[in-house]
């Protein structure tokens, strides 16, 4: 970890405050983001609702954490994921089995590859790519015993461990 303490869950106070993390994604063309995430990636669904002429479809993309970076370590992410800098101030990143095969399947749906798989190094496999939605994507794959990664308290995408 690094110099800063943190409450651990349930430390000095009563339980979570947050149950969920919802990150919500607005796009211009639902139905070809919902293809995408949805029967492309393969988050499955939970819920759909619609209202007024328009819908709203809940997927579930399994564990969520929400990574706080400064901009000199995105700079970083950036330069090791695709090198150079190209991320906004939001990025999505999906821990996948395949990094490379799955980065593949979303480019023949219509993301554009902006950087092929690449050993990082806190050793996972990232891919960079442009998404449905106006999201910019890292998938990565864990490559097991290096620095980082979710062992070492990070998600694969260089945090936690100060990479």
């Amino acid at each position: 970890m690094s110099e800063h303490a943190h409450l651990s869950e349930g430390e000095g106070r009563e339980g979570p405050a947050v149950r969920e993390l919802r990150l919500v994604v607005t796009a211009a063309d639902y139905d070809a983001a919902l293809h995408f995430y949805r029967d492309v990636l393969g988050l499955p669904e939970r819920a759909a609702f619609s209202s007024d002429g328009g819908r709203v479809s809940i997927l579930e993309a399994g564990r969520a954490t929400l990574e706080i970076t400064d901009p000199r370590h995105a700079e970083f992410i950036d330069e090791v994921e695709v090198g150079r800098r190209v991320a906004g101030h939001v990025r999505v990143a999906f821990q996948v089995d395949d990094s490379a095969a799955v980065t593949v399947r979303l480019a023949a749906a219509g993301a554009e590859v902006l950087a092929e798989p690449t050993r990082t190094p806190w050793n996972s496999l990232n891919a960079r790519l442009e998404a449905p939605g106006a999201l910019q994507l890292t998938l990565f794959t864990e490559l097991g015993d290096g620095e980082g990664g979710e062992e070492n308290g990070g998600d694969g995408d260089g945090g936690g461990d100060g990479s």
